[in-house]
């Protein structure tokens, strides 16, 4: 058996990838709108006891295609650590095609361009980034300790040297006093990014993570209507998007720019339903 500790997250497109945790939890972890690893201590494994790991995985699943490489930001483990843990994966097994991991653009930046090249010549792939929002005021409340430039141009970098990025922002982040500022700063840095896979999300006030002081909140019905608009302001020319997430009030899927007019017309015909609230934040999702 493999040693995991609880509790595990993997994005949605890695459900059927075989995961490996090089290090336990998040080595940034301040985010207000992040649950993920909050009462976990940050760990990174000892390089032995994870290459073991390794070699035990590949005897259990020979016929592994994909890994995901967990918890919070692998990027973050030193590059030459990372390359020893790929060339392990590849030894051990034959068949593998990718290793995606969670990536912070600091961390993506710090690596440099000649260790990112070669970390890409041994199968690091996907490269999981949380953009949230392109207004950097709205991350300095929620406390992400990124600056949103550099994470532009971490992921244009990284999409140069052949890396897939799949970028995550979350709707309605901005709340009501920073709506317009989230919408336009948010698809004018994606626009400059250009990811391949582009998830939007809808924030959610989690127990015990309180939204920064004077938060409102926005609607069903705003919420909404910021994806809408988030989606007439995107010049994408090769992406697939997803905001297929059940923190949605409307579920989408399809393909940029083809299936943009068709996706704001789903959008316009919700909106005009009646069926989205107006007054609150609607109920909270059963899984996050």
């Amino acid at each position: 058996m493999l040693q995991y500790r609880e509790p595990l997250f993997r994005p949605p497109a890695e459900a059927d990838s075989l995961i490996l945790q090089a290090a336990y939890g998040c080595p940034h972890n301040h985010c207000r709108f992040c649950g993920m690893y909050k009462g976990i201590r940050y760990q990174i494994r000892p390089e032995p006891e994870f290459l073991a790991e390794i070699t035990r995985a590949g005897h259990l699943y020979p016929d592994t295609r994909r890994i995901f490489l967990a918890d919070g930001d692998c990027m973050a483990l030193p590059s030459e650590r990372l390359l020893r843990y790929l060339s392990a994966a590849e030894q051990n097994f034959p068949r593998l095609a990718r290793v995606n991991t969670y990536a912070n653009g600091s961390s993506i930046l710090a690596a440099g361009e000649a260790a990112l090249a070669n970390l890409r010549r041994h199968k690091l792939h996907t490269l999981y980034v949380g953009l949230e929002s392109g207004c950097q005021e709205i991350l300095d409340l929620f406390g992400k300790m990124e600056q949103a430039d550099a994470m532009t141009d971490a992921v244009i970098t990284a999409q140069r040297l052949g890396f897939h990025c799949s970028v995550m922002v979350l709707i309605g982040l901005g709340g009501k006093k920073y709506r317009e500022k989230h919408i336009a700063r948010t698809a004018a840095l994606l626009n400059r990014m250009q990811p391949r896979l582009l998830s939007a999300l809808r924030y959610i006030r989690l127990p015990g993570l309180p939204p920064p002081p004077g938060f409102e909140p926005v609607s069903e019905y705003e919420a909404t209507e910021e994806l809408r608009e988030l989606l007439r302001h995107l010049a994408l020319t090769r992406t697939v998007f997803r905001a297929n997430h059940t923190s949605n009030p409307v579920p989408l899927a399809g393909r940029l720019p083809q299936d943009r007019e068709l996706l704001i017309r789903q959008l316009d015909a919700e909106l005009a339903s009646g069926r989205l609230g107006r007054s609150g934040e609607g109920a909270t999702p059963l899984f996050l």
